[in-house]
């Protein structure tokens, strides 16, 4: 039954990186762009990043990246130049099209066999703030740490108390962050 329970966390972990369970290395490619892109220095894609692995915050030429919201993006990349002598931000999932949004839902959803368990990790498309360009998922955990304790200043929150690692422009720079949401 352990191994069982850390099999099951590792997907979980995967599946809220922007990982999908069981995907192979390449992630699925090749959506388009999708309408909701914030910006029109839209790149086409879906935004997935291969499981297991991350980008940096200057691949301007990958989806995830190109398609976030800029003011979110500044933001982020402000935060990175200055922790940059303490940790490395890493980009583990950031805008994603609408198909990509609903293959995570519905691959949480099987994996919990319980949608409303599902939703409590994976919003719906019209609901997700990735797919609006207006979220960032950061690793490594270290990062997270940092910007938890110092994203306020650049307007940066953690939006849920269940991912250390989701960030979202929810505060003015230098004021406090409202307390996150428990979960999606």
């Amino acid at each position: 039954m352990a191994g069982k329970g850390l099999w099951i966390a590792v997907v979980v972990v995967a599946v809220l990186a922007g990982c999908s369970p069981g995907s192979s290395p390449g992630g699925a490619t090749g959506a388009g762009v999708d309408a909701g892109a914030p910006s029109g220095r839209a790149v086409a894609g879906d935004g997935s990043i291969p499981e297991g692995q991350s980008i940096s915050l200057d691949d301007d030429q990958h989806a995830a990246i190109a398609n976030l919201d800029p003011a979110l993006l500044a933001a982020v990349r402000k935060a990175a130049a200055d922790a940059k002598s303490r940790v490395e931000f890493r980009v583990t999932s950031g805008w994603r099209s609408k198909e990509y949004q609903q293959r995570l839902l519905d691959q949480a959803i099987d994996l919990y066999r319980s949608e409303e368990e599902a939703l409590r990790w994976v919003h719906p498309p019209d609901k997700s703030a990735h797919v609006t360009g207006k979220a960032i998922d950061i690793g490594p955990t270290n990062a997270d740490d940092w910007l938890i304790q110092h994203g306020s200043d650049y307007g940066l929150c953690q939006a849920y108390a269940n991912e250390m690692w989701h960030f979202e422009l929810l505060t003015t720079p230098g004021e406090p962050c409202p307390q996150p949401k428990s979960n999606a």
